[in-house]
């Protein structure tokens, strides 16, 4: 499976994953039982600003668009949501590490997201005042 990491130095995991235009892609796939998942970076994806997801509107094919996930350290609940409908799973972490995160998510441990209560509140005023849901 292809998983994208937000990250916006190429060392570690980004936040605010809906506006970052900078991603590692991994090819990813579960380890025999007892093995750790095999998790390979093939490419690094500097997104144009027209394919930001947080800009990003139409048919026009997305450049993650064949990914199984894309994993960063936060998002809103809108960005989870609008995902969601184009069959990519939006997973929010607090490990640093970009290849570690991807590793995590196909072996199903996910260190669970920091909590951004004011973030999170900024996000949902956007999304009401935008009128998205």
């Amino acid at each position: 499976m292809r998983i994208a990491v937000a990250s916006r130095d190429g060392r570690t995991v980004a936040g605010h994953i809906g506006k970052c235009a900078d991603w590692i892609v991994y090819e990813a796939e579960a380890g025999s039982p007892g093995e750790p998942a095999r998790v390979a970076e093939v490419g690094r994806v500097a997104l144009a600003k027209e394919f930001v997801f947080h800009h990003y509107q139409g048919d026009a094919p997305h450049p993650l668009a064949g990914c199984t996930a894309v994993i960063g350290a936060s998002a809103g609940d809108s960005f989870v949501a609008k995902m969601a409908k184009r069959g990519i799973e939006a997973v929010l972490t607090a490990e640093p590490d970009p290849a570690r995160a991807a590793a995590d998510y196909v072996e199903h441990h996910v260190t669970p997201a920091k909590p951004r209560p004011i973030g999170g509140l900024i996000c949902k005023l956007r999304d009401a005042l935008s009128g998205e849901k």
